[in-house]
């Protein structure tokens, strides 16, 4: 398929994109939430323009986001109506049977929900308004911050954390005492255990 990559000029309502995954990280969004709102019209604009949403063009011409859903749901709760995406397939001419399975091995998808459980195609919400929590993918994302691990380039590398501290950690101690949930996940990044995830930084064998 051919690869586009240039950007929509004129901008496309946030309810129309459709998400590629089931979760985010509210407490991520939460942040960006709040990082919004510390911008003035005029930053606000060029934070826009200079964070365009990754989206492939699907079946009925309809925008499915590949990344920055947490952006996308951020702005979506502040009432921000419209982005400028970038378009980097155009697969609408596949049916829709063939174009999810086309993201799913390309890996522009991850129908996860958040028990970390895969689900069919037709659970992927179809709104970034109805993406639901996974608080260990909060969790993934702030122990990046904190340099558990490294960015990386590898697709959904956050969720392969998050799936990598979900079998580690209770949920509830996420949900109620995520600084303490935090400091652990501190502790398991460094170990040998995680050395297969993308990102990994811990302590190198001599």
């Amino acid at each position: 398929m051919a690869s586009v990559r240039e950007p929509v000029l004129h901008p496309v309502a946030i309810e129309d994109l459709r998400p590629t995954q089931i979760t985010v990280g509210m407490r991520e969004v939460a942040a960006k939430r709040q990082a919004w709102r510390g911008k003035s019209d005029d930053k606000g604009a060029e934070f826009l323009g200079n964070h365009m949403v990754p989206v492939i063009l699907g079946p009925k011409d309809r925008y499915y986001v590949v990344d920055h859903h947490h952006l996308a749901r951020a702005l979506h709760e502040e009432g921000v109506a419209s982005v400028l995406v970038t378009v980097i397939a155009d697969l609408t001419r596949l049916d829709p049977d063939a174009f999810w399975f086309v993201l799913d091995n390309r890996s522009w998808m991850h129908p996860f929900d958040d028990q970390g459980r895969r689900r069919g195609y037709d659970e992927i919400p179809k709104s970034v308004g109805d993406l639901i929590d996974d608080p260990f993918r909060s969790l993934a994302g702030e122990l990046r911050f904190a340099g558990g691990y490294a960015k990386d380039t590898t697709p959904f590398s956050e969720f392969l954390w998050a799936d990598f501290l979900r079998r580690r950690i209770k949920r509830k101690q996420v949900e109620t005492e995520f600084d303490r949930a935090l400091e652990q996940a501190l502790q398991l990044a460094k170990g040998a255990d995680a050395d297969y995830l993308p990102g990994w930084c811990g302590p190198v064998a001599r």
